[in-house]
């Protein structure tokens, strides 16, 4: 069952957009990192975090020395150590641990960070494991911020919180994947 919810409350929509900025950035971050190795950087998702599992590249064997086999979507990781063929030669060897100590500098140097949607959730109020158990999202729509929640918000539990009815939550829904799609 859903719950849809609105609210004004400056403290909450703060949060929203420091969310919304931070997930921007990291984006972007993320997409650099991808322009930097070549294919596209995965954006990966887990419970609430949002983290790189690896670059689409090649399937070619020859990637193996330093890269995973891609997964079911062509996404390949960086191995934490070169992987040699059996039989290659020291300097062979060599070559490829100096080749892939540059490959876990530039995954350092440009990697971002994993950031969690669940820090937005704590500011707002929200129980974060309520979100967890039930789900949960929200967005802002012209300085007011909607949520569409998984369970009965607590009373108080959110500064400002008024349930509306999800027509009102739906049409603020598509305005807002209008504006994105116009953009």
């Amino acid at each position: 069952m859903s719950y849809f919810y609105k609210t004004e409350s400056p403290k909450v929509l703060a949060a929203v957009r420091a969310w919304d900025e931070k997930k921007a950035t990291w984006n972007a971050r993320r997409e650099k990192l991808g322009r930097v190795f070549g294919g596209a950087a995965s954006p990966m998702y887990s419970g609430s975090r949002n983290y790189v599992g690896g670059i689409k590249l090649s399937a070619s064997t020859t990637l193996d020395v330093h890269w995973c086999r891609p997964d079911e979507y062509g996404y390949r990781a960086l191995r934490r150590a070169a992987k040699h063929v059996k039989g290659s030669g020291k300097e062979v060897r060599t070559a490829e641990k100096l080749e892939h100590q540059r490959l876990l500098d530039l995954w350092k140097e440009h990697c971002p960070d994993a950031i969690d949607r669940d820090e937005m959730w704590q500011v707002i109020g929200v129980n974060t494991g309520r979100i967890w158990m039930t789900g949960g999202v929200c967005f802002d729509h012209e300085g007011v911020v909607y949520l569409n929640l998984g369970c009965k918000a607590e009373a108080g539990e959110v500064d400002g919180l008024i349930e509306i009815l999800a027509s009102e939550y739906e049409a603020a829904r598509q305005q807002v994947l209008s504006l994105r799609k116009a953009a």
